[in-house]
């Protein structure tokens, strides 16, 4: 009688086990926008530019109000994405050229030579994000911008868990966006376009003032479009099977290059404007403004297509749709941070947006969408950051989360399940801009900069009365600033590769 007993408990496990239509495993899309604002899209703020794909996917789903970038740069911060990893864990722990492979600037040589292409690598024996999704039965792609390894090495997104991949293997390579090649899986696809180098001025002598002068910085094809006919595809081809898209956009990250359309509804509403003549290895664009609007007015309309084909596919009920920015928005080479309010509610400009651990430079936009599972219309205020993305992607498919990971999974809140575990803190470290530390602690952010001037002196700051950081109270408030201390050393592993020794911290 027990045997049938424990027969028929085992039966009606495997029953409700069983796969069915209705639970089939959900899809999900990862939108990574470039260097993108807090409040560059009219959901969190933005009265200019005009973003309502995305704004529909806020109204349909829910908006974070406090979540964070895994830094303040494009490669550490993805890294943090794809690893689960804070920036004291990592062994990507900024921008990397790799630059003792040889001339990694000149744009000429590499298109001779594709070996110079792409950042350093990061180890074959990294678990990311797509190997996880692989294991979970999931197909897997990335389209856009890689920034983790080069062509010919152990970490291409093909060997890094993607099965399909196209897009700028390089971060320089995608300071042009109308390039002569991208790349799919690995190989180059070469475009209809003439090799044009980073950087490259208006001819001697010409109108700055007339349009008709910046007419060679649009070429053909417009490497943002062309990535995104592939990711349309990619969904067609797969809407049978269960996939996760990452879709890291190469946009609004300068330069400021997007077809004449956008830049012509922008010039129509905002009037005329002074040139942007360049500087610092980014074209030059005769109506700036309207060009930055008209970028993210393109990644918006994307963002539209993107759902578009999911309900024409049937598959839009069965796909979460993640939607955010990898850094807080640049400050230079044409980018009118002020114009647009860029930071929203925080504090804008050099030293405070991108490249900083400031608020502006880490705390970015993140719409959650996923019809009939997440409440419409729902804000949240939990603190969460890009490291936690990797085991709430495990815990929605049903699988583990690494062992080795400082994230912790947002997916109760995101299905309104209460009992959503917290942080007690979230770390950020970075080398570049004479090297910086902060940790944010419930309402207190703690802040170090200039480390490397032998600065190593906390700000404190209290995000809830004073959010745009303005107002240093670490005087007064002594035993929260050895709190943060104490995890500022305990959460800084010594990096593994020269390249992000972090001398200020004793490391040589």
């Amino acid at each position: 009688m027990r045997s049938f007993i424990i027969l028929l408990c085992l039966s009606a496990v495997l029953l409700s086990c069983s796969t069915t239509p209705e639970e089939k495993k959900p899809n999900i899309i990862y939108i990574l926008a470039d260097d993108l604002g807090y409040g560059d899209v009219g959901a969190y703020g933005q009265k200019l530019i005009q973003t309502p794909n995305i704004d529909a996917l806020a109204k349909n789903g829910m908006k974070f109000t406090r979540h964070y970038s895994g830094a303040p740069v494009c490669a550490p911060s993805r890294y943090a994405l794809l690893t689960g990893l804070h920036m004291g864990h990592s062994f990507i722990r900024g921008n990397d050229e790799w630059r003792e492979r040889g001339a990694v600037w000149d744009f000429a040589a590499m298109l001779a030579d594709s070996t110079l292409e792409g950042q350093r690598p990061i180890p074959d024996s990294t678990l990311t994000m797509g190997e996880v999704m692989q294991q979970a039965g999931y197909k897997t792609a990335l389209i856009g911008k890689w920034g983790l390894g080069a062509p010919a090495s152990e970490s291409t997104p093909n060997t890094q868990g993607f099965d399909y991949f196209c897009g700028y293997n390089c971060q320089r390579q995608a300071h042009n966006l109308y390039p002569t090649h991208i790349w799919e899986n690995e190989n180059r696809i070469y475009l209809n376009n003439e090799f044009m180098a980073p950087g490259e001025k208006l001819a001697t002598g010409s109108d700055t003032l007339a349009e008709s002068s910046f007419d060679k910085f649009y070429q053909a094809d417009y490497a943002p479009g062309v990535m995104h006919e592939k990711a349309l595809g990619f969904l067609r081809e797969n809407k049978d099977n269960p996939f996760f898209l990452y879709y890291a956009s190469p946009l609004p990250h300068l330069p400021l290059q997007v077809p004449k359309e956008y830049v012509e509804k922008y010039h129509a509403i905002f009037g005329e404007e002074q040139p942007y003549l360049g500087n610092l290895g980014y074209f030059p664009h005769r109506y700036p403004r309207a060009a930055y609007a008209g970028m993210i007015s393109y990644l918006d309309d994307q963002v539209g297509e993107l759902v578009a084909t999911l309900k024409e596919l049937g598959i839009y009920e069965n796909t979460l749709i993640i939607f955010t920015s990898d850094n807080g928005p640049t400050y230079t080479a044409g980018v009118d941070f002020e114009y647009f309010n860029s930071t929203g509610p925080y504090t804008n400009g050099y030293g405070r947006n991108k490249g900083f651990v400031y608020e502006g430079g880490i705390r970015v936009p993140m719409i959650a969408s996923w019809e009939g599972k997440i409440k419409p219309g729902t804000t949240t205020d939990l603190a969460s950051v890009f490291y936690d993305v990797m085991p709430t992607f495990c815990e929605l498919v049903g699988i583990a989360a690494p062992a080795k990971t400082d994230g912790i999974s947002f997916l109760p809140t995101l299905l309104g399940q209460g009992n959503q575990p917290v942080h007690e803190f979230l770390y950020w470290e970075l080398l570049e801009y004479t090297g910086q530390q902060a940790v944010q602690m419930g309402d207190w952010k703690g802040v170090r900069k200039g480390m490397f001037e032998g600065n190593l002196g906390v700000e404190l700051y209290n995000l809830k009365s004073d959010p745009r950081e303005q107002n240093n109270v670490a005087a007064e408030n002594p035993e929260v600033v050895a709190q943060i201390e104490a995890i500022m050393s305990r959460e800084h592993e010594p990096a593994a590769t020269e390249k992000f020794k972090f001398e200020a911290l004793g490391e040589k």
